[in-house]
């Protein structure tokens, strides 16, 4: 949820103390209109977030999060003041193209593994993590957890500090501590993923295992639904994803859309 004190903050961020330029010009009153369009294909992210930015502008969208854009295609038009006009625009501007590249990234992957759904893990920059998951949303993705109070989920670092504990026995803990939660476990190698989707497990999470490694562990283990859901992790993009659903991965988790490159969006002003 982007709250108005976040839009705020974002607009702030590039208008810190006003606009020198404009204001020195003396222009601010004068009225125009600026269009946002895609330059190339892509799939839009960050468009409800943009109008709240032009929130005072009279605005028309074209356009929603989502949505497969081709190249020209139109996203929004605002018309206002000149001096609100430049207070929006590079930030609702760069937001869309940060978003729309997260977007279409998730969109490549989702495309890629179908019909295995997708999630994103929180591997987020600080401080932009809600931006960055309604872009993976948008790209038809799911989220892998939004943070540590929401999920269960044991890595090896945990693990450290349980004296040698059985899986079965650390499961059993989970189930007594947090019966109504699903527990979900990492695990590098294919005897401890064995063991630990047999052990009481929800899902394990196969740290960059192979498809090769994976359809290895598939082999060894009951059929799906008899067993925990095993998640591919690690190092997954679309050239390989293909490759973890066919040897058996009931779902995919990656992080990286969040390093897609931004999407161009091309921004035209008009003066009045």
């Amino acid at each position: 949820m982007i709250s108005r004190a976040d839009i705020d903050r974002l607009l702030a961020e590039d208008v810190p103390a006003g606009d020198l330029t404009t204001d020195a010009l003396g222009i601010g009153d004068r009225r125009g209109r600026m269009t946002f369009a895609a330059r190339y294909d892509m799939v839009l992210a960050g468009v409800e977030v943009a109008l709240k930015m032009v929130d005072g502008l009279t605005v028309v969208r074209y356009a929603h999060d989502g949505d497969r854009l081709s190249a020209g295609a139109p996203i929004l038009d605002a018309c206002g003041s000149a001096a609100d006009l430049h207070r929006a625009w590079k930030a609702a501007q760069t937001l869309l193209e940060i978003l729309s590249g997260i977007a279409s990234a998730t969109r490549a992957v989702v495309d890629a593994a179908a019909p295995v759904p997708v999630a994103t893990t929180r591997k987020t920059v600080p401080g932009a993590r809600a931006l960055s998951q309604l872009a993976v949303r948008a790209g038809g993705g799911i989220l892998h957890r939004h943070g540590l109070s929401e999920t269960i989920l044991v890595f090896p670092e945990h693990r450290l500090f349980l004296a040698g504990e059985s899986l079965s026995e650390t499961a059993a803990r989970l189930r007594r501590t947090q019966p109504e939660k699903a527990l979900n476990i990492e695990v590098s190698t294919i005897d401890e993923a064995a063991e630990a989707a047999i052990a009481g497990f929800d899902v394990v999470q196969l740290e960059k295992f192979t498809p090769e490694a994976l359809a290895e562990l598939v082999s060894r283990l009951p059929a799906k639904g008899k067993r925990a859901r095993l998640a591919a992790a690690g190092g997954i993009d679309p050239t390989n994803a293909p490759a973890y659903v066919a040897a058996g991965a009931d779902l995919l988790v990656t992080s990286w859309p969040y390093t897609a490159r931004p999407r161009d969006v091309a921004v035209r002003f008009f003066a009045d």
